[in-house]
């Protein structure tokens, strides 16, 4: 195994056998395996390894709907400990198998997909929060532990972590971190890379390595900051120590709506300029109010979304601002209907499932991009998608907002007549379109499969020395291998 002979993603045509599909792995490797992990944790079934061969990504539903069979892993290991964390990495180098990370399963770029015959590491039994420290607000977790049973901790305890992506029901904490993650109320308590304080992770040659949790430190490069968004790639991420928040003492729900994207991107550019935070701020296109709003907000107009929160008098002054500024822009108030109706609804995905169901190919893109390119990145985005054979509809709304820029979050969906073509000519035109006006092409999903082929132009010069830092850790290229363009770390993809 090795660098030999590594398959991703489906085989073409849909086999008719699992079973011609999956590998063995060596059965004394089996066996050390099971004695590290015990008998009941380390999984060869074949519903097992079905369920680790796929994440969230929307192609492969696609693909799966179609009859095709994914490539499958050769076992899957579920340890409970960091020491057995190590363990399981050491014999894989020692036995060259590579191997996944696995949280939730919620990404949506292909990042967790195993080569044929991997081991896939299941993290979910490493799944407690370990300590609360409230003086110095933080929280020691596990990396397994489920999103929304960390928040639902916190919260008995008069505290929020302040990260609630649209994954949070499912995905991991250790998955936020790996992919770099950002929720729907970063713009208040920042992305998961302002939220680390400390990091426990097991290196590619197994050892454990630990930073401690410090408000800021200048003694060289952090390690933390390294494996941010490294997807599995140069290490396992097995402990996380957290920044937590009071849980707020106030929300203040605003919506307004207006005749134009511009006025509403106009506005949110003032409020964040002043030095204002809203928890929430999103920006729905007429496309997008038609689809998720339907009856709660007249049809055709842009909406802005605004949740305030933390201390009273704060979220008083906050909102006085954003209400001034939304006015001043030219938008009228839409009250609080909206903004319950996006809580009530914020986690719900099945239209997508609907899509797919119905034939259909379906994917969203989030991109970033600054102030100044913003609309135009929106509308040529727009133009050049609705312009594809089968497409039937294009929306996009502003999700993530920061003094400099935003995040720009599209949806396509169509029905054409090769549907892989669509999809990569869609993935195609919203990267190029991005590079080209300055932006950076993933603000939180990631890069996995999907978007290495245009890793090359994002980061110039500075992926080799990604590469090289990959090959330096991981120079047999078993740690998740073929992933976010950085190919087996020798400077090829």
């Amino acid at each position: 195994m090795g660098r030999r002979g590594i398959r991703f993603l489906w085989e073409e045509g849909g086999r008719g056998r699992m079973g011609r599909l999956r590998p063995a792995l060596p059965e004394a490797f089996l066996r050390e395996a099971r004695d590290l992990v015990g008998e009941r944790d380390l999984r060869t079934e074949e519903a097992e390894l079905f369920s680790h061969a796929k994440d969230a990504w929307l192609l492969g539903g696609v693909w799966f709907s179609r009859g095709k069979e994914p490539i499958l892993p050769g076992a899957v290991a579920y340890p409970e400990s960091t020491e057995e964390v190590s363990g399981l990495v050491r014999l894989c180098c020692r036995y060259k198998i590579p191997l996944v990370p696995y949280g939730g399963g919620t990404g949506v770029v292909g990042g967790a997909l195993p080569p044929a015959g991997a081991l896939v590491v299941d993290l979910k039994k490493m799944n407690r929060l370990l300590e609360v420290d409230g003086e110095n607000l933080l929280a020691r977790v596990q990396a397994g532990m489920n999103g929304w049973r960390y928040e639902e901790e916190l919260n008995r305890r008069g505290y929020t972590g302040g990260h609630i992506p649209q994954s949070l029901p499912s995905s991991t904490v250790g998955g936020w971190i790996a992919h770099r993650a950002a929720g729907q109320f970063s713009t208040k308590y920042g992305k998961i890379e302002d939220l680390v304080a400390g990091l426990e992770a097991v290196m590619p040659d197994g050892t454990v390595v630990r930073s401690r949790a410090v408000p800021r430190s200048a003694t060289g490069p952090r390690l933390e900051q390294l494996l941010l968004g490294s997807e599995g790639m140069l290490g396992i991420i097995t402990e996380a120590t957290l920044r937590i928040f009071p849980f707020p003492e106030r929300r203040l729900p605003l919506s307004f709506t207006f005749p134009s994207l511009e006025g509403a991107l106009e506005a949110a550019r003032r409020i964040l300029r002043r030095g204002f935070r809203p928890a929430v701020l999103r920006i729905y296109d007429g496309e997008e109010v038609g689809l998720h709003f339907r009856g709660v907000v007249e049809e055709g107009r842009v909406l802005s979304l605004f949740l305030l929160e933390g201390d009273g008098k704060q979220v008083e002054v906050e909102g006085e601002v954003v209400e001034g500024e939304c006015r001043s822009a030219g938008g009228s108030p839409s009250g609080e209907k909206p903004v319950e109706h996006w809580l009530r609804t914020r986690f719900d995905v099945h239209l997508a499932q609907e899509v797919i169901r119905g034939g259909g190919v379906v994917d969203t893109v989030e991109v970033a991009i600054l102030w100044s390119r913003a609309a135009e990145l929106y509308r040529k985005v727009r133009g050049e998608l609705e312009g594809l054979e089968g497409m039937v509809h294009v929306s996009g709304h502003f999700s993530h907002f920061y003094p400099e820029g935003v995040c720009l979050y599209l949806t396509f969906a169509g029905f054409p007549s090769d549907p892989e073509a669509f999809y990569w000519g869609a993935w195609e035109k919203v990267m190029k379109a991005t590079l080209e006006l300055g932006g950076t092409i993933s603000h939180h999903h990631g890069v996995g499969l999907v978007r290495a082929r245009w890793m090359e132009e994002e980061l110039g010069g500075f992926l080799s020395v990604l590469r090289k830092i990959k090959g330096a850790l991981d120079p047999q290229n078993l740690m998740n291998p073929g992933k976010a363009g950085w190919g087996d770390g020798r400077g090829g993809r």
